[in-house]
């Protein structure tokens, strides 16, 4: 699996972006919500000028499983 995050980033990530209906991606990360997304963490609403992001079922059960090692 392509991934540079450490497992508490991704879900410290995921954590923000589950607070929020639609989280805007924060300025620069963009790299690290790309990946979420090659993960099926979230999905990365493209199609308005501020690119946001949202939560799949993967990353809610990344969050609720703590799949922290």
């Amino acid at each position: 699996m392509l991934n540079d995050m450490e497992a508490n980033e991704i879900k410290s990530l995921l954590e923000v972006i589950d607070q929020q209906v639609s989280s805007s991606i924060l300025g620069g990360m963009e790299e690290q919500y790309e990946q979420l997304e090659e993960m099926g963490f979230i999905t990365i609403d493209r199609h308005s000028i501020q690119h946001s992001a949202s939560i799949t079922r993967a990353g809610l059960d990344y969050i609720n499983h703590n799949y922290l090692s």
